[in-house]
């Protein structure tokens, strides 16, 4: 319960927390102090819908046919392996937000549908969310409801902190030897994960 938790937690801030036009955006209406709440509840609670039906789909998928699980495991681990070259490459080259605190949207209906567009209109969050972090949660078994909470808490950690400590993370992240930092740490974070599936 522990070990799935603790998965899906790492598993979840290693999906989103990366330079992104979601993650942008969040930064940028935490800066000017505008519908942060709302925008953190939409992204964490998109994040918590598509989780479940990742983990519900493939979980029972993998109940009437052991077999998928397999197939998954190993395109899980393929994604994930790839998703470290990426960040990796990301860590090499470095890259810094541009103006962070410009273009920032003011009103709460423009908000609104800014952030529900960045979050449901991006092809990557389904393989995120749904593809990846529910193959993993079914390598858990009995325990990949575990893992999706601890996948679900991760988002929430995420955004409410990008949203809430904008101010005092703007100022770190324009400078690219951050987003280096950040970006190798998740290029270790994936390979890890995937070494997990791999073996697990």
């Amino acid at each position: 319960m522990l070990v799935a938790s603790v998965s899906g937690l790492l598993a979840g801030l290693s999906l989103i927390v990366a330079i992104g036009a979601q993650n942008a955006f969040v930064l940028r209406q935490g800066l000017a102090r505008r519908h942060v709440g709302p925008v953190v509840a939409i992204c964490a609670f998109s994040d918590a819908v598509l989780i479940s039906a990742g983990v519900a789909g493939l979980g029972a998928l993998v109940t009437a046919a052991p077999s998928v699980l397999t197939a998954v495991r190993w395109f899980g681990a393929a994604f994930l392996l790839g998703y470290a070259v990426v960040a990796g490459r990301r860590a090499v080259r470095g890259e810094a937000m541009e103006r962070p605190d410009g273009g920032a949207v003011s009103g709460l209906a423009p908000v609104l549908l800014t952030t529900l567009a960045l979050t449901w209109l991006n092809p990557h969050v389904y393989l995120d969310t749904v593809v990846l972090l529910g193959s993993m949660a079914a390598t858990h078994g009995a325990d990949r409801w575990w893992f999706a909470a601890g996948a679900m808490l991760g988002s929430v950690v995420w955004f409410t902190a990008l949203g809430v400590g904008a101010r005092l993370l703007v100022p770190v992240f324009r400078r690219p030897r951050a987003w280096q930092v950040l970006d190798g740490l998740i290029a270790l974070v994936m390979l890890a994960l995937a070494v997990q599936l791999l073996v697990g």
